[in-house]
């Protein structure tokens, strides 16, 4: 059963999710908060599997709570909600620990398939949204993103095909697409990525394509 806490300072909006996760049988909600101080509260108490974060919320906003969440070290996981006017506060959150987004009108079998993801610690949201989002959002990235180089300290313990790996996660790339155009197997191509994230300690998929724009892998 995957736990739920809904950070959303809209009582309708906060509703509507509630009613969509409880309609399924393997999701329960165990909490809605109404601001981001409160979601941290809440998080720390119940420590759900997955906490659906609003970005706009009152007194700490979304990205500090998600900040504060992650860094406590626990399981939980964020999964931000967001709108397409709000691209810069998207990429903030995922640079403070979320591990994935998705705009708050997503279809409800994305948002469902969205938290399953985050709950298992698979990719989080689909490469393929992972690649559109990014091609909205590139030019929102910090300015020193674009002068960072491969030679990142972050990278040294990478192989030659780790980091070619990397790169092309970085890019979009599902791990079949990866498996077919390298010419891997996909089990292989699995276990390069499980390596790319332990060796750059990153949370998950979404994190490591932030890793491969911050060094300059992607750009």
């Amino acid at each position: 059963m995957t736990t739920v806490l809904i950070a959303d300072d809209q009582p309708l909006q906060r509703f509507g999710f509630r009613m969509l996760l409880e309609s399924q049988d393997d999701m329960t909600v165990l909490g809605e908060a109404a601001s981001g101080g409160e979601a941290v509260r809440m998080t720390a108490e119940l420590r759900p599997d997955v906490v659906l974060m609003d970005v706009r919320m009152p007194g700490l906003d979304g990205i500090e709570a998600t900040r504060r969440i992650t860094a406590a070290g626990d399981r939980t996981r964020v999964l931000i909600l967001t709108t397409f006017d709000l691209d810069e506060y998207a990429y903030s959150g995922l640079r403070a620990g979320a591990s994935g987004f998705l705009v708050k009108d997503a279809q409800p079998e994305e948002l469902l398939s969205g938290i399953r993801a985050v709950a298992s610690g698979d990719a989080v949201v689909a490469p393929g949204l992972t690649r559109r989002l990014l091609d909205a959002y590139v030019h929102h990235l910090p300015a020193h993103t674009a002068s960072a180089t491969a030679s990142d300290p972050r990278l040294d313990s990478l192989t030659d095909r780790e980091r070619e790996i990397l790169t092309v996660i970085g890019r979009g790339w599902t791990n079949t697409e990866i498996a077919a155009r390298l010419h891997l197997a996909e089990s292989t191509v699995k276990t390069h990525v499980g390596r790319i994230l332990a060796k750059t300690d990153s949370r998950d998929r979404v994190q490591a394509v932030i890793l491969a724009y911050d060094t300059g892998l992607v750009s």
